[in-house]
């Protein structure tokens, strides 16, 4: 129970924010893990007896199978982390928040005990775990998502936290290397996450509800095992408002590159960096509002129009990551690793929150699993990628940062046709179905 001088509904946020932190989005802290892989010799069989003795990003022995392999495997992670985003999204929207929440955990957790007790000899169940990881934390991070419909005017903004707590989890994986190397084994610190899921079952009994959280929020609203916790006055006059005015929506030597891979695991903490994304739309909404009730404009088109400066802010960042990388100068690589994560944090916040201005709430799951999938399917070129720079273009990335750029330079249509349709209603209200 949350407590008289804590109130359910920010009780339920910070929680939400901890299982996403520290959880949902650990795949993105892959490097940090394939450091402890590499000590403990997983896939070293792999490496015949005339391995190249140069350290490479990890700091072990020259490897190119035993890179390919655990390339494979994050390819693998990736893309099941985008592409069953849209079958959990289906499963969220038709057996609602319990369901969804139960099925996370049972995948979660069998992920985790999977690689508690695997060793360099089972070294190939992380094919089998990895993919059941991501299952899980997206399933947190759909679950999660909804919360925001609890505060109103700021949902957006807590949209964006959501999302950026998700990016940061990352820094779990770093955490597991750091504790490695100060004695504290790989299956001790599994278990460890294995045993806090009893925790996420708790949490979706007591401060989660059995369906969805609505928006806007009714009056009156309880959910979890706290019925007497209804909205404040204050939350009461916000749905309201928010019913009237929004019905719509390479090679170093070991100890280098440890320190590389540390400064790319510390500064994946997005969390610090995604609600900004979510302020911007939501001051601009309101903004917006307020012009909107002085010339009748629709409430849809103000929604939307909120989130253009957001989604070309977006593509601006992935242009200036993609440039960055591009450079051949490894300390410029530590901006590069910033807007990683900043980016990475205002597209998936970005996508989340226009979703849910631009269509139907009770399609939501289905749309963000949709996008997710699509998106996944993209993320199966990593390994070919991958192959291609190690093989024939012998380690250069030049020619392939040059097609992300161009492919990126393509995204900056999706803010302007919003813009141009926002505009088409503005002028025109009954153009709208």
């Amino acid at each position: 129970m949350a407590g008289q001088g804590l109130p359910l509904h920010v009780a339920t946020l910070l929680t939400g924010l901890l299982e996403c932190l520290g959880f949902a989005g650990v795949l993105f802290g892959w490097p940090s893990l394939v450091f402890v892989f590499k000590n403990e010799d997983y896939f070293k069989d792999l490496c015949g007896p005339d391995a190249g003795p140069i350290g490479n990003a990890t700091g072990q022995a020259d490897c190119k199978a035993q890179d390919e392999r655990f390339s494979l495997i994050f390819t693998l992670g990736s893309f099941m982390n985008n592409f069953m985003t849209f079958p959990t999204g289906y499963i969220f929207d038709r057996f609602k928040t319990t369901v969804a929440r139960l099925i996370a955990i049972f995948f979660y957790t069998t992920a985790t005990l999977i690689i508690a007790f695997t060793s360099a000899g089972s070294a190939v169940l992380l094919f089998l775990a990895m993919p059941m990881l991501t299952i899980g934390g997206i399933l947190f991070l759909i679950t999660n998502l909804q919360i925001g419909n609890l505060f109103g005017q700021h949902r957006s903004t807590i949209i964006t936290l959501y999302n950026g707590a998700f990016d940061s989890s990352s820094a779990v994986f770093l955490i597991i290397k750091l504790l490695y190397e100060k004695g504290i084994s790989l299956r001790a610190s599994f278990i460890f996450i294995s045993v806090c899921s009893t925790w996420h079952v708790a949490r979706t009994f007591l401060l989660m509800p059995r369906g969805h959280i609505p928006y806007p929020l009714p009056p009156n609203y309880s959910y979890g095992l706290c019925p007497g916790n209804g909205t404040t006055k204050e939350e009461k006059e916000t749905a309201e408002h928010e019913n009237r005015e929004l019905q719509s929506k390479e090679f170093l030597s070991a100890k280098e590159v440890s320190t590389y891979t540390n400064a790319f695991a510390f500064t994946q903490f997005g969390v610090l960096c995604a609600p900004w994304n979510g302020l911007l739309m939501d001051r601009l909404k309101q903004k917006y509002q307020k012009e909107a009730r002085k010339t009748g404009s629709s409430t849809l088109a103000v929604a939307l129009c909120s989130t253009v400066p957001s989604l070309a802010l977006t593509s601006l960042l992935c242009l200036g990551f993609a440039l960055c990388a591009s450079v051949p100068i490894l300390p410029l690589q530590y901006l590069t690793f910033i807007l990683q994560v900043i980016s990475r944090s205002f597209l998936y916040g970005s996508n989340a929150a226009f979703l849910t201005l631009a269509f139907p709430s009770e399609h939501f799951g289905k749309l963000f699993g949709l996008v997710m999938a699509l998106s996944a399917v993209v993320s199966l070129l990593q390994f070919p990628i991958f192959t291609l720079i190690k093989g024939s273009l012998q380690n250069d990335p030049f020619y392939v940062n040059v097609m992300f750029m161009l492919a990126i330079l393509l995204t900056f249509f999706h803010p302007f046709l919003v813009y141009r349709e926002c505009r088409t209603w503005k002028e025109s209200p009954s153009a709208i179905a």
